[in-house]
């Protein structure tokens, strides 16, 4: 049976394994311990939202949220900044089940719209977020400066 629902400290051990497998498909080095301060201040601080994905009482998959405000709009947006479901559960859904969790979400907290962004080599995500009703912005520029001393 599976089952989405808002992850909380408990969930953390099994967070910091799929975490640090997300961010390796990203092409990072794996470090689990760093991995386990970011998800734990996360969830301590209330800085972002989790969803789990489980199948039978496992965690299989999440996705990561952040709140994030509209100047123009006036409201507060979530930036989805993570999706991912381990390779033996793919398949079945729960991404699509997790992006309803994250566009439930939305509704109910009155933000204006859930933003995402994934490499354009991600054909399956490429895919996947029309048919959830995402649409690809074609009119703005994304630009960012990146610090790379950390």
């Amino acid at each position: 049976m599976t089952n989405i629902r808002r992850a909380d400290i408990h969930d953390l051990d099994s967070l910091v394994t799929l975490f640090d497998a997300y961010r390796t498909w990203y092409r990072k080095e794996s470090n689990l311990e760093q991995a386990r301060l970011f998800l734990s201040d996360r969830i301590n601080k209330e800085e972002s939202i989790i969803f789990v994905a489980t199948i039978e009482n496992k965690v299989v998959g999440f996705t990561q949220l952040y709140p994030l405000f509209s100047s123009t709009r006036m409201k507060r947006l979530w930036l989805l900044n993570d999706l991912f479901i381990s390779p033996e559960a793919r398949g079945k859904g729960l991404s699509k089940q997790l992006l309803m969790a994250s566009q439930n979400l939305c509704r109910e907290t009155g933000a204006c719209a859930v933003s995402l962004e994934t490499e354009i080599s991600n054909t399956i995500g490429n895919n996947l977020y029309p048919k959830m009703g995402f649409e690809l912005n074609e009119t703005h520029n994304f630009y960012e400066w990146s610090n790379d001393t950390n």
